[in-house]
């Protein structure tokens, strides 16, 4: 039997967030944008999240056509006109340049906006009433304050790494006898596997064999427990494997 997951994943902010998302995470100049390298890692990710069969919303697709109408442009050769305006002193027009304009108006706001919510969570600090004492919140508030090494997009770029793995290790010719299990009870195995070896676990071991259904479940379980603080993700540096461990003070504050 044959199941569909289709998702919709609220980390995604949309089209620009990725590619800020890239830029930064490839450190490139935002104002010498290398289109071909960019625009070959958005694909990827646009591949990996069509393999999971997400609800990708128009605007990434758009996006995508966008990046690919700019890369032909640069590699069309110049018009004797250009050339003739380059000769004159006049500026040459930038098919980048519509796009980073976009992505610098998007970098302000998205910084302005994690300044409005810093001060909100400072804000949310304050109390107008008499000092209590909140010593029994204090482990419930290190526990979801505890910041990620990882977000959604490096999982996303280490899902597409894998699928290029598992299918350049594919036989030509195999059965696999399996049942389809829920995302549920994917998370339960994942978190069971995590305590009995009581140590991280690397990301790609959670995938022993390729098949799209299982590849899907257990990418979206590793997804909603990292939602629930109940794994913790690290990376040592960028590219690097991801590792997999469970939440320690997540779960003794849940047996409390």
């Amino acid at each position: 039997m044959n199941v569909q997951y289709n998702v919709k994943i609220d980390a995604f902010e949309g089209p620009l967030d990725l590619l800020l998302h890239l830029i930064n995470r490839y450190e490139i100049d935002i104002y010498d944008i290398p289109v071909a390298q960019i625009t070959e890692q958005y694909m990827a990710y646009i591949h990996a999240m069509q393999e999971l069969q997400l609800d990708i919303a128009s605007e990434y697709l758009v996006m995508a056509a966008t990046l690919l109408a700019i890369k032909s442009k640069m590699l069309l050769p110049r018009h004797e006109e250009e050339i003739l305006d380059e000769s004159a002193g006049l500026p040459e027009s930038d098919p980048r340049e519509e796009l980073m304009q976009r992505l610098l108006e998007y970098k302000k706001y998205k910084e302005a906006a994690q300044v409005l919510k810093k001060k909100e969570e400072e804000r949310a600090l304050l109390f107008t009433k008499p000092p209590s004492d909140l010593s029994i919140y204090a482990d419930e508030k290190e526990i979801m304050k505890r910041p990620l090494d990882v977000n959604v997009y490096d999982m996303l770029g280490a899902l597409s790494k894998l699928l290029r793995r598992k299918k350049l290790q594919k036989p030509l010719h195999t059965k696999i006898a399996r049942q389809d299990i829920s995302i549920e009870k994917r998370m339960e195995e994942i978190l069971e596997e995590l305590r009995r070896t009581k140590t991280r676990k690397n990301f790609y071991d959670l995938f022993p064999y390729y098949d799209r259904g299982y590849i899907v479940v257990t990418f979206l379980a590793v997804l909603e427990l990292m939602k629930k603080n109940a794994i913790i993700i690290e990376q040592e540096r960028n590219f690097a494997d991801i590792f997999i461990s469970c939440n320690e003070r997540m779960e003794q504050h849940g047996d409390e």
